[in-house]
């Protein structure tokens, strides 16, 4: 990864990526770690009862990573609290910034999709009795829902560990959260609102939740297809196998859990500092199929191709754009309308495209999807190498392009590509990125 002395003011650059994922033997924090992982297809799920992506983040690797916080209020973080701290932690020390003195005027934004971290916190005060609860107690309580009861609790956080004074907003949108809040970032620096951006997406899945939907769905699956019209969506596929991104024998979704942060800065300001560039964010456009069912998507993929256009406007050609980095999370359905929508693209020429989905590295983690997505992909443009699709063996015979199977990397010299993210209900989101010197 290259640094130069010169460019554009207003290019939106990418400068840093931390994490907090599911590991092997330890969490994956960095660039490097996530790398290890992506390129050789490996799956950091575990089977317990079903399969899921968790980070096992000690309290000394919190402490190492995110040192300094006051005990009064770090004792009462959530996962969700210690993730998306230590992800942007991470970035921060990839992008050689002081967590606490250099971003003052930076945007620090946040996309979270779940709540699933806030419930116990959220339960505890609804159920405590003012009139017996101890003073003390109820100090300790009302800091604790204070921090953990909203969506915005890991944005609340990260705003006071880095002192800043700019914007400092969350935004939920399901799985497409950070994507979007990747656009807003890249918004305000072209605009000349902020010099630099921290954007991380953190959730966190209770497994308890996802078992008692398993058997949920067990129970009403032969009743619910008997009474089903074509209006209704199907339910979701069990969790108990391992999901397979564009394998034919795709048939669930596993979640994880976990953080992503990117810091994003103007060219301008990057070059100002002499720091590294991973490459560039273009354009991030959002889109929806225009269903009157909540819950449903449109298999066509017409919304996504949209969104694609979008990205590109007057300035690019799809052709110019050999490989995708897919939102695939093994449901068929996002399989069909991805592939209809790239068949649409690139017409004949989508053979030969190369998109894969690392998403059965993980799970399906929710927000930190937009982040994981950009960050990945600027590593595969990096190295000249494409990542596999994790878990994918035999490619289903729908595809309309490459899936890459396997666990070993393609050779790709590439200076642009997309990344896809979506929420139920038929958002789309894609964004485009480029080489740092494009």
């Amino acid at each position: 990864m290259s640094r130069r002395t010169g460019g554009r003011a207003r290019d939106v650059v990418v400068t840093g990526i931390g994490l907090c994922l599911p590991g092997i033997q330890s969490p994956v924090f960095s660039a490097d770690d996530l790398w290890q992982v992506a390129s050789s297809g490996m799956s950091c799920l575990i089977k317990k009862g079903v399969y899921y992506g968790t980070v096992g983040l000690s309290a000394e690797a919190f402490e190492e990573r995110a040192p300094g916080i006051p005990e009064f209020f770090s004792r009462h973080y959530t996962d969700a609290h210690r993730f998306g701290l230590v992800s942007l932690t991470q970035a921060c020390a990839d992008a050689d910034l002081d967590v606490h003195s250099d971003l003052e005027e930076a945007a620090v934004l946040v996309g979270r999709g779940g709540v699933d971290a806030n419930i116990d916190s959220y339960l505890a005060v609804l159920r405590a009795d003012p009139a017996t609860l101890p003073v003390a107690e109820a100090m300790e309580m009302f800091v604790a829902a204070e921090q953990a009861v909203t969506p915005s609790d890991v944005a609340l956080v990260q705003g006071a560990l880095t002192r800043s004074r700019g914007a400092n907003f969350t935004v939920s949108c399901g799985c497409a959260s950070s994507a979007l809040q990747i656009g807003n970032a890249q918004r305000m620096i072209a605009a000349g609102e902020v010099d630099i951006a921290v954007v991380t997406g953190v959730d966190v899945f209770s497994v308890t939740l996802i078992r008692n939907i398993q058997r949920l769905l067990s129970g009403a699956q032969h009743s619910y297809e008997a009474l089903r019209s074509q209006d209704m969506p199907a339910l979701l596929p069990s969790f108990d196998s391992l999901m397979r991104p564009y394998d034919r024998r795709a048939d669930c979704i596993n979640h994880g859990e976990g953080s992503a942060t990117l810091v994003m800065e103007s060219r301008e300001h990057a070059f100002g500092r002499d720091a590294r560039l991973y490459g560039q964010v273009l354009a991030q456009a959002t889109t929806r199929d225009g269903l009157a069912n909540p819950l449903a998507c449109d298999e066509t993929g017409k919304a996504l191709v949209s969104a694609v256009r979008r990205c590109l406007g007057d300035t690019w050609e799809i052709g110019q754009v050999p490989y995708v980095h897919g939102g695939s999370d093994g449901n068929v359905v996002v399989t069909t309308f991805e592939a209809n929508a790239i068949k649409e693209l690139y017409g004949p020429a989508s053979r030969d495209l190369l998109m894969t989905s690392q998403e059965g590295c993980f799970g399906h983690n929710g927000a930190p999807a937009g982040c994981l997505g950009v960050a990945v992909t600027l590593l595969m443009m990096n190295h000249g190498q494409v990542c596999p699709t994790a878990n994918c063996e035999e490619p289903a015979e729908n595809l309309t392009f490459d899936p890459v199977p396997g666990t070993v990397t393609r050779p790709l010299d590439f200076d642009y590509a997309l990344s896809f993210n979506y929420q139920v209900g038929g958002v789309k989101s894609a964004i485009l990125l480029g080489s740092p010197d494009v």
